[in-house]
This record gives C-alpha cells, structure tokens and sequence, in this order.
C-alpha cells in the first residue's frame, strides 16, 4: 500500500481507464490543550474513500454519521476538489465517488480537515498534478486557514506545524511514546466550530500568552522524551478551554480530574469530544471522563483509538 502521496505518477497514468483509487484519511485532534492552532495529532479512526473516473458525478457515503454527508456538489471533498482545480487553472472531471466513514461529524475530530485533505489529494490524482505530501499539507492548510489538524491527517502521529511569513506549512511529526496512551470521549450532543470559535477574545495578556508559551514547550519536551512528570500541567491552557467550558457542560470538571495513570484531559479541537491521555494500563480512567458527562446529562462514548503512524494514504 503505497503511503503519504507515493504512486501518484502510476496512478495518473490509470485515470482513463475507470480504475479505482483507494485513499484514506486519519481523523485529527487538535490544540491538544495549550497548543492552540499549533499542535495536533491522528487518531486510527479514518475516512475511507474510492474514486474513478466517471461520466458525472456520482457520489455515495456509508458509515457513522452518513445522514450529514452530502451526496451531492455540495459534498466538502468535491468542493475542495473544485477549489484545487480552480487554483491551477484546471477543470476538475467528474468522478464516482464512494465514501465510508468512521469520523464522528461535528464533534471536534477533524471531519472537515480529513474531508479537505482528501479533496486536495483527489484533485492532485484526477488532475495528474502529482503532488507530494508537502504540496498537499501547503494547499490543505491554506483553505482550512490553520495547519494542526491537516498536518496530522498528512503527515500522521503527533505533529507541531505553522504557516510562515511566505504562506507555506512547516510541520514536524513525532511519535507518541510506547509507555502513554490516548482515547477520545465523545458526547451525544455537537459544537459547531464557527460557535466554539466565536467565544474566544481578540486578544490576550502577556501573562496568559506566556503561561502558554511555557506549557507548550512543556507538552512537546514531555511527548519527545516519555516524561510522566510534566503532566497534568503540560496540558494547562489559558487560550481557548475556560472561553469555551460553558459551552461543554462537565468540562471544566474533567479538565480538573486526577487519578493514577491519568496523565490529563483537553478539549479535542473546538469540541465537545475530550481527549484523554494516559499511560498505558490506566485505560479505565476514560470512563471518570464518560460519568462527568453523564452528571452533566449528557451520554458519552468512550473511543479507545490509538494514534494513526501514518497520514493519509493512497494505492489502487
């Protein structure tokens, strides 16, 4: 199975034929606490997807949450598509399109940044552009606007990325050390990003950037190392989760929770799904994560889903 963009080249040369791509795509949680638009890694929960050439478009999706797919031109991953064709001057063809997905929609795993990933890549195949990983991570993060959770459906793992001054992504990929583990908790109820955005200030103290800066740090020593010591306090933030614990009820809760083996908890992306660390062995602590939502009035799914090693990936 060949990974992260390789074989574009042959399969360019098949497009003519009706052959199917497969191609699949991490789901993502970003910001990982104090590392706001900065940090982010891939969870082994994936959007799934064949395409060929087709006549017309012809899209079908199958999979958790298929009812709030579209299956039509407003699907994100043709529009994206489109929106790749339009930046090289190029018409997108239409293609036949099959979707499985396994991403919880609206509830802060990078749906829509695996779903753009996946349209850029689909746009690089159909089009015969051939672009390695890094022109997707550069296109994909400029129509999401951030590069956290893109970075981590590309490149895989754990991930620390930013867009410099001339407009391209630079990211770099770590692993989760063996010796920690992460879930994802995951509430019966969404949180659109536009609202989860929206209560966040325009500004900052110098205090609150600096106790940031330092947890930051912190976080990215402790992952790079295996270091337990550095937690809970790794994961202390100031930018986004007090603005936004109102609207997660349990949140402020579960950020708070302490327990052996619990390394800590962060607001997975805008929300309202959690994101549990833990070191390997202490898996039960997700359910302290699960009855706080449920205190709250809220049932809560516990997935106990492992880092994905690697990005997207493509192959016939």
């Amino acid at each position: 199975m060949p990974r992260g963009g390789e074989g574009h080249a042959q399969l360019s040369s098949h497009r003519q034929q009706g052959r199917w791509t497969n191609l699949r795509v991490p789901a993502s949680s970003a910001n990982l606490g104090p590392g706001f638009d900065a940090l982010g890694l891939a969870l082994a929960l994936y959007l799934e997807c064949r395409f060929r050439p087709s006549e017309r478009l012809v899209i079908r999706v199958a999979g958790r949450d298929a009812e709030q797919i579209p299956q039509g031109p407003e699907n994100l991953i043709w529009q994206t598509a489109l929106a790749v064709a339009r930046d090289v001057s190029e018409s997108m063809p239409p293609i036949e399109l099959e979707i499985r997905n396994e991403i919880p929609v609206g509830k802060g795993l990078g749906s829509s940044a695996a779903a753009l990933t996946a349209g850029v890549v689909i746009a690089s195949c159909a089009l015969g552009l051939g672009w390695k990983p890094a022109r997707i991570l550069d296109e994909a993060a400029r129509i999401e606007g951030h590069p956290d959770n893109v970075a981590a459906c590309v490149l895989g793992s754990i991930v620390a990325a930013a867009i410099d001054e001339g407009g391209c992504t630079r990211a770099v990929r770590l692993p989760l050390p063996q010796r920690f583990g992460v879930a994802v908790v995951v509430p019966d109820f969404d949180l659109p990003t536009s609202e989860a955005r929206a209560v966040l200030p325009q500004s900052y103290s110098r205090e609150d950037a600096i106790f940031n800066l330092q947890r930051a740090a912190l976080l990215i020593a402790a992952l790079a190392t295996g270091s337990s010591s550095a937690f809970p306090a790794a994961l202390e933030d100031r930018i986004h989760q007090p603005y936004r614990m109102p609207l997660v009820p349990g949140l402020e809760e579960i950020l708070k929770l302490r327990a052996p083996g619990l390394l800590g908890c962060a607001l997975s992306g805008a929300g309202p799904s959690v994101l549990v660390f833990f070191e390997r062995g202490a898996e039960q602590v997700c359910e302290l994560v699960r009855q706080i939502f449920l205190l709250h009035g809220h049932q809560a799914e516990v997935l106990r889903t492992e880092i994905a090693e690697h990005g997207y990936e493509l192959w016939e």
